[in-house]
């Protein structure tokens, strides 16, 4: 016992450092102000702990019905002039303020002094007493993991594993699956490690990623609690069918489809669209070369996904732990470039924003907004009035996953669907600067429909417009019926393909699972933009001056010159290749700059890194739909969509051209790529001079 609370405070003390609470002036809700943990003393933090509590109103248990992800909408579309902050750190910051104010339902409403004593054993006896307990559990976990650290440097190296030796390959098995034991945050540190490449070896990242949860599920009846707390009725009372087994079981929540009752199934999205003229309404229903669809009104079916229960206080108490050795890791010399307590705490932000489904919410509606005016891509209808910390509530996407295309191929589809995604991620990066953070094929579906031809309803001289339909069709059930008896027949599903395009149906893919997104601050969007100008400008030396001039670490650098010199040396690689960009894996380069950013240990911001693997995996994804895929071509219709917003004049005014290089740059290779091959396919299909 003395143990286990000895090692539970002794977590406590490295624990990540406590988000800064902010004023934030909003209409419908406040929050308090506050300020930094940052070098409190011990007496700092009782007199916090003993702090009075806020009142009913304002704080406590009372402050999550102010906070609807409506609100959190509004918090994360805040200028980021005043705090230099992301809309999710500020999303976040507001969420961790409401749990530090939080007060148990039977002592709301009680007198300071109760509360505080409640304050006090749960900081200092419940907490160190159960995190000492959870440490000798992991203790116990990951011992064997460390004691067999040696068997790294025995067996012979296997090519095909990036030159990693057998015994390596079993070790690091072996550590993946002591994670999967070990719960939901070292579940969730092994896929966030996965995707580090610029800090962990990439066979390491490889089997990292391979991670799964094996999470038993909750209890029905825990789900039903939490759900009608969510809906505040009687769980009858809400659903007109409910599936009682879970779709799947994650890590922190599980998620379950259900029907909504019809006095449920209200739909509000004022916030999102916008009055449109006939011209627009026609524009995104009439053709089908231009991929736009119409508005469709959400299904009543929705997803339901509830958190796990107490998963909260587990996770926190995981992250004291992390913190407690990345801070010894960190003291071991020459370990001290890798920064773990700082990666601690960056990954300690991302399973908090995990934990509150109104979060998750709030981005989808964001997403809805980006993406109201374009066909590229579609996001499920948040019901954010029934979203709640504990549960979120969407509709339900039916569609195709995008890994049955992968499998199987696109057929006809192939190049519209990876174009599609391309538009869409380029759109989030280059536009919005919004990123969906987890775009692997499990969350990429697509969907079918039916254009509505909309020329039956444009004006003509002899008589008026007809009213547009509300909708068109959406077909995706009917088509997933077609092709789901030929899944892993590719000739059948092939000719199916071909058969569905020949009537008219076209893809639409879906987006789901936005509760991680990328959001570049100013000083992270202007490092990432010198050093696209840099690339773009050819000047590859340049690019690696600023990579580690503006890195976390610039005095744990070795070798900086030479680090310069070889992205000089590959940056002049690419531009050898200026007319056959199309023939260039982006991926294969930067694969080869994260392995030079590992060796040279230029430690790079999270976020910027996230950008990078985001580019990573889509473009693996796009080529094995389209092995032709363009990532340059694919941004020339956004940089045309920038030039058309003014900011060319703004760079003609401020002397710098680099944009306008690449613009123009893109634009003559696009001309010059008109073939002689390209001629002869309008001359067969005899558009060049048709017959009448």
């Amino acid at each position: 016992m003395r143990a286990a609370l000895f090692a539970g405070r002794a977590c406590s003390r490295f624990t990540s450092q406590t988000v800064r609470p902010q004023v934030l002036r909003h209409i419908q809700y406040s929050l308090h102000s506050g300020r930094s943990a940052r070098g409190f003393s011990n007496w700092q933090q009782v007199r916090h702990v003993f702090r009075k509590p806020p009142s009913a109103v304002k704080g406590g248990t009372a402050l999550a019905a102010a906070l609807s992800p409506t609100a959190f909408v509004s918090i994360s579309q805040d200028d980021e002039d005043e705090d230099g902050k992301t809309g999710e750190e500020r999303m976040l910051e507001a969420s961790r303020e409401e749990i530090d104010n939080f007060v148990p339902d039977s002592l709301r409403g009680s007198k300071g002094f109760r509360v505080s004593i409640w304050r006090f054993f749960d900081h200092w006896i419940i907490e160190p007493i159960a995190t000492g307990f959870r440490f000798l559990h992991l203790v116990f976990i990951f011992v064997p993991v460390i004691v067999t650290i040696p068997i790294i440097y025995f067996g012979g190296r296997i090519p095909t594993r990036d030159n990693e030796r057998a015994g390596t390959i079993w070790w690091y098995g072996f550590l993946v699956s002591s994670m999967e034991r070990a719960g939901a945050a070292f579940i969730k540190l092994g896929q966030w490690a996965a995707s580090r490449t610029d800090i962990f070896p990439t066979e390491m990242c490889a089997i990292m990623s391979s991670l799964h949860s094996n999470a038993p599920a909750h209890s029905l009846k825990v789900t039903k609690q939490t759900i009608e707390k969510a809906f505040k009725r009687k769980f009858d009372e809400i659903f007109e069918e409910f599936q009682e087994t879970p779709l799947g079981v994650g890590a922190i929540a599980q998620v379950y489809k259900a029907k909504l009752k019809p006095d449920m199934h209200m739909v509000d999205e004022s916030d999102v669209l916008e009055p449109q003229t006939l011209r627009q309404r026609a524009m995104k229903t009439v053709d089908p070369l231009l991929k736009s669809t119409p508005q469709r009104v959400p299904s009543n079916y929705v997803a339901i996904k509830v958190l796990h229960p107490n998963i909260e206080r587990v996770v926190r108490r995981d992250l004291k732990i992390m913190a407690f050795f990345a801070s010894i890791i960190n003291a071991i010399p020459t370990m001290e470039w890798l920064s773990f307590p700082d990666e601690v705490q960056q990954f300690g932000e991302m399973m908090r924003l995990q934990l509150d489904m109104r979060i998750e919410s709030a981005n989808l509606t964001i997403f809805r907004k980006n993406f109201r005016s374009r066909s590229t891509a579609w996001f499920p209808y948040p019901y954010s009035q029934y979203t709640t910390r504990q549960v979120m509530v969407e509709e339900f996407a039916t569609g195709i996953p995008l890994e049955d295309f992968l499998q199987n191929g696109g057929g006809v589809f192939q190049k519209e669907i990876a174009d599609e995604g391309l538009d869409a991620f380029l759109h989030m990066l280059l536009i919005d600067n919004f990123i969906h953070a987890d775009l692997h094929p499990g969350n990429i579906m697509v969907r079918f429909y039916k254009p509505v031809d909309v020329r039956k309803h444009l004006p003509s001289i002899r008589r008026r417009a007809e009213p547009l339909p509300e909708e068109s069709k959406d077909v995706t059930e009917e088509v997933l019926q077609r092709l789901r008896p030929h899944r892993g027949a590719k000739d059948a599903w092939t000719s199916t393909l071909a058969q569905i395009e020949h009537e008219g149906y076209r893809p639409q893919l879906i987006f789901i699972d936005a509760g991680l997104v990328t959001e570049l601050n100013h000083q992270n969007r202007d490092n990432f933009l010198d050093l696209f100008k840099a690339i773009a400008e050819f000047d590859g030396y340049k690019a690696g001056h600023l990579m580690v001039q503006r890195c976390r670490q610039p005095d744990a650098v070795i070798d900086g010159e030479v680090f310069a010199l070889r992205m000089q040396h590959l940056v002049l690689g690419v531009k050898s290749q200026t007319f056959a960009l199309g023939n260039i894996k982006i991926g294969d380069i930067l694969n080869e700059v994260l392995d030079m950013v590992r060796g040279h240990h230029v430690r790079l911001e999270g976020d910027f890194v996230n950008v990078v693997l985001s580019i990573l995996l889509l473009e693996g994804i796009g080529r094995s739909l389209d092995p032709e895929l363009d990532l340059f071509s694919g941004a020339l219709p956004i940089l045309r969509q920038l030039g058309t917003k003014g900011s060319t004049a703004e760079m003609l005014r401020s002397g710098d051209l680099s944009m306008l290089k690449v613009w123009v740059g893109l634009e003559t290779r696009k001309f010059l790529q008109a073939s002689v091959e390209s001629v002869e396919l309008c001359v067969k299909a005899d558009q060049l001079s048709p017959n009448i």
